[in-house]
């Protein structure tokens, strides 16, 4: 299970309507609790690096994920997942997504977007060496 806050969700909802047609994406920071759900603390966005561009990819930029590392160690955070949005598409992964799941202990969290806004936010594990895709859930509240 992963946990999220509403604002935090919202600004992701943001993003993916700022970024339309194109992806939006972004890092995921929190913590895994005792019970192994992992809890969502912030969201760093980035541009979307992937070349070539498109609607049907992304790429966080690795400045900004090595910054975020800097930045989070020696603290109990960490880098959980990244988030990206699925322009006119479902909120599930995509072939691409799967052939670029170099870390299976990351979740993505996917958000469908169309013009007339951001719908759907799933979670989800990915394993490209296996091709497992596994739905995780997401629990939207404050106590994220």
């Amino acid at each position: 299970m992963i946990h999220i806050s509403p604002t935090h969700l919202d600004q992701i909802n943001t993003l993916a309507q700022r970024a339309y047609p194109g992806e939006c994406c972004g890092l995921l920071v929190g913590r895994t609790e005792p019970d192994g759900s992992i809890t969502v603390t912030r969201i760093v966005p980035s541009a979307n690096v992937a070349d070539p561009p498109g609607n049907d990819r992304f790429e966080v930029s690795p400045k900004v994920r090595f910054d975020l590392m800097r930045q989070l160690n020696g603290t109990e955070k960490t880098i959980v997942g990244h988030y990206h949005s699925h322009p006119d598409q479902a909120a599930e992964p995509s072939a691409t997504d799967l052939s670029m799941a170099f870390e299976p202990d990351l979740i993505w969290l996917i958000t469908a977007v169309t013009s007339r806004g951001a719908g759907q936010t799933q979670a989800w594990c990915l394993n490209r060496e296996t091709g497992a895709v596994q739905t995780i859930v997401l629990k939207i509240g404050e106590s994220a």
